[in-house]
């Protein structure tokens, strides 16, 4: 998802989604947990943007990058649920010693994979498209921008046509971008009242794994094709209801009930009854 410009830590201020997100979920648990010692907003946006995972593509490319694609229906894919238990399991730790900035750092890149995987542009498979068009060349090859950004090919013609289909209209990147940018624009004045955890929505949490639960919501979201719908048709006011509408209150109400879970496990919150 969108989070800004990763050269300033303030870009997201003026459009990203990963902080219009965390700014409603923070908001959120103090009404779920009052008084819980949860990191405040302004230090867990300081780990978004330029401090963020989105930075480390232009920082260390092909070097320690997080990986936020996913395939739910594919129960082999591991790598992001791991990934998001990791996380999980740091910022219990931290809460629980009132390590402030772990914590800060941990509910910020915890909440930025969340958001990212359950996002319908990163469960398309981007990374083989990407390795076909580069021919069969793999993400650890992209050491520098300029292997990030510019395609290889064979011949002059056929690397004016690789990177078209990475670029131009429709093209893999373009198409990936302009989703995201989009949400993030639809998103943008939106309060998410309604996006609040309800007490099912706790007890679901607390009574299965990270992992379960995270699988079970991403395929939940796939099932409805949103990405598909924008690829074939663009932006519509139809997709545009949808997106506003149920995926992202689902994803303010996701990394809500995460924070949740972390604080309750951490004790410094009691399960709530039904």
């Amino acid at each position: 998802m969108y989070s800004g410009s990763t050269f300033t830590s303030l870009s997201g201020h003026l459009l990203g989604a990963h902080q219009k997100i965390d700014r409603v979920a923070h908001r959120h648990l103090t009404r779920l947990a009052p008084g819980c010692s949860f990191p405040s907003l302004k230090s867990i946006l300081h780990f978004e943007g330029n401090n963020g995972p989105d930075a480390i593509k232009r920082k260390s490319p092909a070097k320690d990058e997080p990986w936020h694609y996913f395939q739910p229906f594919d129960l082999s894919d591991t790598q992001l649920i791991e990934l998001i238990e990791d996380h999980y399991k740091l910022l219990v730790t931290a809460l629980r010693k009132a390590d402030s900035v772990r914590a800060a750092f941990e509910a910020s890149w915890l909440a930025h994979a969340i958001v990212d995987g359950l996002t319908p542009a990163h469960h398309y498979p981007f990374e083989e498209k990407l390795q076909e068009l580069r021919g069969g060349l793999g993400k650890e090859t992209r050491t520098n921008l300029k292997n990030k950004l510019v395609i290889p090919g064979d011949s002059a013609p056929q690397m004016v046509s690789n990177n078209w289909k990475m670029w131009g209209p429709k093209g893999l990147f373009t198409t990936h971008g302009t989703f995201e940018w989009g949400i993030a624009t639809i998103i943008k004045p939106l309060r998410f009242m309604h996006a609040l955890p309800t007490n099912a929505d706790l007890q679901v949490v607390q009574s299965s794994s990270i992992g379960e639960w995270y699988r079970h919501t991403a395929q939940m979201i796939a099932q409805q094709e949103l990405y598909d719908d924008f690829s074939l048709n663009g932006w519509t006011a139809r997709l545009s209801r949808k997106i506003r509408q149920e995926l992202a209150p689902t994803l303010v109400r996701s990394v809500t009930l995460v924070w949740y879970a972390a604080a309750r496990e951490a004790g410094q919150t009691q399960a709530r009854s039904s």
